[in-house]
């Protein structure tokens, strides 16, 4: 059975809360809570070809996209074009927002992946999921939902989710993507 990210979930290391809101032919949304005493959120990276919009629902946040710093309270939005390095530059404090990824396209198998990934323990000490993993399931998925992190070029990318899906192979991650997304 497919893991359903329409349930709220929690990063066991970070307490962060996911929980899918919403997909359609237009966006994808779901919702991020970051507890008060964690300063945790994603490294920096690039939405190849999606805008993301953070709505701010609760507290303050603060994300730097290129080489500027933009900050919004509740009730307020930040808009990131595809294409735009962004990282949420947060300290402890409570941040409760919606994201929504513009155009859809398959943010909702990737986000069953993350999950899934999540829930068996497949994260660091840090609380992020295993990336070579994750690289597998977006080579599997021929994923066009694509973040790639800052410093990497596209054709490095490519080459590492190359190698990491021979890894996959190798190791039988796909009983894992079976899991998750069929």
């Amino acid at each position: 059975m497919a893991v359903n990210i329409y349930d709220e979930f929690t990063n066991p290391v970070t307490g962060e809360i996911f929980k899918g809101i919403s997909v359609n032919e237009y966006v994808f949304k779901i919702q991020w809570i970051k507890p008060a005493e964690n300063d945790h959120g994603a490294l920096p990276h690039i939405h190849v070809n999606q805008d993301e919009i953070f709505y701010v629902n609760k507290g303050e946040l603060k994300l730097r996209v290129d080489d500027k710093v933009h900050t919004a309270g509740p009730g307020q939005k930040i808009i990131v074009g595809k294409g735009k390095t962004h990282v949420v530059m947060n300290e402890p404090g409570e941040l409760d927002i919606t994201l929504e990824c513009r155009p859809p396209l398959d943010s909702e198998k990737y986000m069953q992946c993350f999950k899934g990934l999540m829930e068996d323990g497949y994260t660091n000490e840090k609380g992020y999921v295993d990336m070579r993993m994750m690289a597998y399931f977006i080579k599997k998925m021929k994923c066009q939902s694509i973040t790639i992190p800052e410093g990497v070029t596209p054709a490095q990318f490519k080459w590492m989710l190359h190698k990491y899906y021979l890894l996959g192979m190798m190791k039988g991650w796909n009983k894992l993507y079976k899991k998750y997304t069929l």
